[in-house]
């Protein structure tokens, strides 16, 4: 009867392999494809989470890419700044100065002249406000203070001699209009479905306006309002709002009426709000809210003339002409800076220039209005695609796919803002598609670690430990037999336990302790260096190299280890002995003799169909365990097989020892040592011994007895401390025999052991 193969245990009610494929990834493809959903609804529901990590990606972006500054500047900045509050005083300026500036700016051949600052309250300077406010002035005083001009009608000529935008602000309150009859305002029609301002456009509830001789003068107004998003970062600017229950233009558009010379503005709207602005030759697409993205630039001191040189004699009209110009402020007290994406405080007169800069060279940034399909279609398609061939495709292989995917969206994304100006989300899709793919592996994961604890469970009683772990890693493996491969063997043994058992024959647990105290670092030594450890056989440990995992150095790795296993038997010794010492009790130490061999051997889970171990078999074997029993006979530490000894000799410092037909052998071995580690291989001392070493070899061999007993000597003063004067003892002996009787003629310096 053929022996039985063990087979992992069934699920009951199998089926063929489509119910098996169903099992394995069912659960997973349909808490995937639940997640999907959800997170689909997610992006549709836009929650302040998922828009902020949007938004700080299209942030990065600009950081990354700055709109550059253009080579001709269509705007430019009468700053009222520091220097020019110093040199004229503080905020506010009377009127009369205001006025001075407009025409100064409107003779110089500024194209428009927009306001950033409010005239809402009349001149505290003007005249006709002194007559009335200042004490202890003559009847005759007053009477002629209020004959003067008011220097308000006197600035609002200098804005009806040009093209001036007066700034207005939107306020939270209402606030009732001063003048007679109706305030002027931007004629503003509407176009496309039915259009609920309130709904769909910024609203506040009241609208802040100049003064009524002022604001009645100018040729148009705008809000300057700058409403930052939740995080105070400006992104989005608002071209039309509602406030005081009026759709109003914001200053920058009305700005471009002028320059256009419209007499109204144009929205276009559909079914979810604003579509676009139109103006004579001019189409500003916006946001549903009326909103555009303004691509902003770094910080340009150049825009920026200081308001006092305005009013000097010498100032270059060409600074402002056929420009747009807008007065404004960076003065820190007057606080009127903004965070900006690429800039933390940015004047926001700066921020109206770089967006009507947008406005004029068509550099604004776009989200399409199928943005939002476009990004839940791609994140779907992608996850989809995920959750279909992920069992197909293997974990490391959608890994591979998943990171080309995602290099592939990141890199769409980037496109489009850089070479199209559109703002395209990458994140959603690319959070989605990972958590997605998380969940699909997750999942997997889990399921195949409950089938391995089966498996664990099943088979834990019949197999050893080491083989479960590979079976429930991998259960196509529970098989007999092995393959062959080329292995480095290693045997150790500690010299003298018997008598070491002896010590303790009263004492069966310190025995154990002491076996387990020493066994431990040799294993360690053996496991560092990526050895295997096939079996213990008392004090005994046999291991092995390059498999089951590959190690294409392992010959270099065994010599290491045993080097390493001697050196922590040196430091325990040390350590016994001073206890020992503090105890006041004998103590013997404990001298280990290692055997090292390389060859082909067949490795693999072996033994009966009920009970296998992962072992080897193979004539290097029996040699390894040969030439661990010949290292107290040749008075050294390590035996090295000729195959090992030629792949380390390069490295380490290896001596060959002799010829030897092991018990059991017919043919004869190559044997060597190793007596130091890499440094000393390449030391002159070295060098010394191996040369004197070979030429004791070589006269051992040629039967001159006398220069071998010399050359073995010489040898024993170079070796000092390596712990191979037994080998030299040996020789010596070995040519005191042979003088006296020699061997036969046909001998060929080969030593047949006689022991194992």
């Amino acid at each position: 009867m053929p022996p039985r193969r063990l087979r992992p245990p069934r699920a009951p009610g199998g089926g063929g392999v489509l119910r098996r494929l169903g099992r394995r990834i069912g659960s997973g493809r349909a808490i995937a494809t639940g997640l999907l959903l959800l997170l689909l609804a997610l992006r549709v529901a836009d929650p302040p989470p998922v828009e902020a990590l949007r938004l700080r990606v299209f942030d990065a972006f600009q950081a990354l890419a700055p709109l550059p500054p253009p080579a001709e500047r269509p705007v430019a900045i009468v700053d009222i700044d520091e220097a020019s509050l110093k040199a004229l005083g503080q905020w506010p300026w009377s009127r009369e100065r205001m006025a001075e500036l407009c025409r100064r700016l409107t003779e110089a051949g500024a194209a428009v002249i927009a306001f950033d600052v409010m005239f809402s309250e009349p001149d505290r300077l003007s005249p006709p406000m002194l007559a009335d406010t200042l004490p202890k002035l003559s009847d005759a005083a007053r009477a002629d203070l209020r004959a003067q001009p008011g220097s308000d009608a006197t600035f609002a000529e200098a804005i009806r001699a040009g093209r001036v935008v007066l700034g207005q602000t939107a306020s939270a309150e209402p606030v009732a209009w001063a003048g007679q009859g109706p305030p002027p305002q931007t004629g503003m029609a509407v176009v496309g479905s039915d259009f609920d301002p309130a709904a769909a456009l910024m609203s506040f509830p009241g609208l802040i306006r100049n003064i009524p001789v002022i604001e009645e003068a100018a040729t148009g107004r705008g809000v300057f309002t700058i409403s930052p998003e939740r995080d105070g970062v400006v992104r989005r600017v608002p071209m039309v709002l509602r406030a005081g229950g009026t759709v109003v233009p914001t200053l920058s558009l009305d700005v471009m009426r002028v320059l256009t010379q419209a007499d109204s503005i144009l929205i276009r709207t559909d079914a979810t709000g604003v579509v676009s602005l139109r103006l004579p030759d001019v189409t500003v697409p916006t946001d549903p809210r009326g909103q555009i993205w303004v691509r902003f630039g770094r910080h340009d001191q150049s825009l920026y003339i200081p308001a006092y040189t305005i009013l000097d004699e010498s100032f270059p009209p060409e600074r402002v002409r056929n420009r747009v110009v807008l007065v404004g402020t960076s003065a820190v007290g007057l606080l009127d800076n903004r965070t900006t994406p690429i800039d933390p405080s940015l004047p926001g007169v700066e921020v109206h220039a770089q967006l009507l800069e947008n406005l004029l060279q068509g550099t604004l940034l776009v989200v399409p209005n199928a943005a939002i399909i476009i990004e839940i279609a791609v994140a779907a398609v992608v996850s989809l695609g995920i959750i279909v061939f992920a069992p197909i495709l293997g974990a490391l292989n959608l890994l591979v796919l998943g990171i080309l995917v995602a290099a592939g969206l990141a890199y769409a994304s980037w496109f489009a803002f850089s070479a199209q100006s559109l703002l395209l989300d990458s994140t959603f899709p690319l959070a989605t598609t990972f958590l997605v793919y998380l969940t699909v592996v997750f999942t997997n994961y889990f399921r195949e670690q409950a089938g391995r604890a089966q498996i664990r469970s099943a088979f834990g009683r019949y197999l050893s430990p080491a083989l479960v772990e590979q079976l429930a890693q991998a259960p196509e493996k529970l098989r007999l037999g092995g393959e062959e491969r080329r292995l480095t063997i290693m045997f150790s043994d500690v010299r003298g336990f018997t008598t070491i058992s002896e010590f303790y024959k009263t004492d069966p647990a310190g025995l154990t302790a002491l076996m387990n105290r020493f066994l431990t670092p040799l294993t360690n030594a053996i496991l560092d260096r990526r050895g295997t450890i096939d079996k213990y056989m008392g004090d005994a440990i046999m291991a092995f190299w390059n498999a089951p995992l590959t190690d294409a150095e392992h010959e270099r790795n065994a010599a290491a280890a045993a080097l390493d296993m001697l050196a922590r038997m040196d430091a325990l010794n040390v350590l016994r002995r001073a206890e020992a010492e503090a105890g006041d009790h004998p103590v013997l130490p404990i001298e280990v003799g290692i055997g090292i061999n390389t060859g082909l051997c067949v490795v693999g889970n072996m033994g009966s169909d009920l009970r296998f171990d992962y072992s080897l078999l193979g004539d290097p074997v029996n040699i390894a365990s040969r030439l661990e029993g010949q290292s107290k006979f040749y008075g050294v530490k390590i035996v090295l097989g000729a195959a090992t000894a030629q792949a380390v000799s390069a490295l380490y410092p290896v001596l060959e020892i002799d010829l030897i037909q092991v018990k059991g052998k017919t043919e004869p071995e190559t044997i060597s040592t190793l007596v130091g580690d890499e440094a000393f291989r390449r030391s002159a001392r070295f060098a010394a011994l191996a040369e004197r070493h070979a030429g004791m070899i070589a006269a051992y061999r040629d039967k001159r007895w006398e220069e071998t007993r010399a050359a073995a000597g010489a040898c024993r003063a170079l070796a000092e401390g390596l712990r191979i004067d037994g080998l030299y003892q040996l020789y010596q002996d070995r040519a005191d025999a042979f003088a006296e009787t020699p061997p036969p003629p046909d001998w060929a310096g080969v030593y047949a052991a006689t022991s194992k």
